[in-house]
């Protein structure tokens, strides 16, 4: 008999360890045209969430050809040679690269399952998704407010004041959100 089914004999049995189930982490949205500030907004509300024992993680979308590999390195090389993974990893940290070659996008839930656990997960893009949402909204952009089209926007960031009937917090306030996001019912 192999490990394997070995371990997964005695697992059957009852004999192996029980499973110990992590409760799912809380997922969070921001939402907003580009040039509003959500990567800026982000940047300064993970160190807090941090700092209040939080671990947390990130699922940005890109709607635009993306690439974290510098051609000339060895995983580009072998990515552009037609390897569907590649996973470079060392004493600091590791990555994934996964090529779709042509396969069809994954959605935010299978990407979800993707994440190693954690209690927060923040999400930039997808604003389409059914998750509660903060709409990061600059009025000099010009742009309309994406809240009245979308129910999943549950509060308003903005660097000038909004009247909606939603809450609104002051893009230069961020220990306001991260209370929001915290006591926010998920």
């Amino acid at each position: 008999m192999n490990i394997m089914s070995a371990s997964a004999s005695a697992s059957a049995a009852g004999s192996g360890p029980p499973e110990r189930r992590l409760p799912p982490p809380r997922v969070f949205g921001f939402a907003g045209w580009s040039g509003a500030g959500k990567t800026t907004l982000i940047e300064q509300l993970i160190p807090r969430f941090v700092a209040r024992g939080l671990r947390v993680s990130l699922i940005k979308h890109a709607h635009h050809r993306f690439d974290v590999d510098q051609p000339g390195k060895d995983s580009y090389r072998h990515r552009e040679a037609g390897a569907t993974e590649v996973l470079i990893t060392s004493a600091r940290r590791w990555a994934l690269m996964h090529e779709l070659r042509g396969e069809p996008e994954p959605g935010l839930h299978e990407q979800l399952g993707r994440l190693s656990h954690c209690d927060l997960v923040l999400v930039e893009g997808y604003k389409h998704e059914a998750i509660a949402k903060i709409e990061v909204h600059r009025p000099r952009l010009g742009k309309p407010l994406l809240h009245p089209g979308d129910p999943h926007i549950v509060a308003i960031a903005s660097d000038t004041p909004v009247a909606a009937s939603l809450p609104t917090f002051d893009l230069n306030r961020p220990d306001d959100i991260v209370e929001f996001i915290i006591t926010h019912p998920q």
